[in-house]
């Protein structure tokens, strides 16, 4: 390639702007369509409640609880979880940590909506917001991936450790144990997909030079007249 020839996927020579098809503006707006997908999958995991269930093929049975209600195939119906006769005696230390669960998930949500607005601020700014908004947007990401994984991690340790997930549910031919289930996935792949995002911000913003505005057009010199 000659020295003259322009690459679009290169910055431009040093003192002008970079005018590359890979730019701020594309990094962020494509991790948002990504960071959208997390935060779906983030309120998917609130109200499907399914974070911890057994099933059993024969007879077929289906018991799941969510961090607001559990639902049974007995009944065909859901009710509100944990209920005042779950948060007695030994069961008070479970109760509490299934409650901060929720708690923390929907603080997650919260900051997820936050992020969200920071990356409309930013697209819809000028030059200044995409070259720093970088880092309060990648910093409230970032406290959304740990709000989230903190909530998996106490499921995953109420799911090991507490007594009514030790043993499974004897239906004679067959036994249905317990298992984490698709709000635990949902939660898991909103995490990751989320801190992808943080990721690929921080790094577009350390490495992609300045984006470009105007640029003056040289003046044609009187001999070229």
């Amino acid at each position: 390639m000659a020295a003259n020839e322009w690459d679009p996927l290169l910055p431009r020579s040093a003192g002008r702007n970079y005018t590359g098809i890979l730019t701020k503006s594309i990094v962020y707006a494509l991790t948002l369509c990504f960071f959208v997908i997390a935060f779906a999958l983030t309120i998917a995991s609130i109200f499907v409640p399914s974070w911890i269930s057994y099933h059993s093929s024969d007879p077929p049975f289906h018991y799941s609880l969510g961090l607001h209600s559990r639902c049974s195939s007995l009944t065909d119906t859901c009710e509100p979880f944990p209920q005042y006769e779950d948060c007695h005696g030994e069961d008070r230390y479970f109760c509490s940590m299934w409650r901060s669960v929720g708690f923390l998930m929907t603080f997650g949500v919260v900051l997820m909506s936050i992020a969200v607005l920071i990356y409309l601020v930013i697209l819809s700014g000028g030059k200044p917001l995409r070259e720093t908004g970088w880092t309060f947007l990648s910093m409230t990401i970032a406290g959304s991936v740990a709000v989230q994984v903190a909530s998996m991690a106490l499921v995953a340790y109420l799911f090991e450790n507490d007594d009514r997930f030790s043993v499974g549910i004897d239906f004679g031919d067959t036994v249905a144990f317990w298992k984490l289930d698709k709000s635990f996935v949902f939660c898991t792949a909103s995490w990751c997909i989320s801190l992808l995002c943080a990721a690929a911000v921080v790094v577009a913003a350390r490495t992609l030079p300045s984006e470009g505005g105007y640029e003056l057009i040289p003046a044609v010199s009187e001999e070229a007249n």
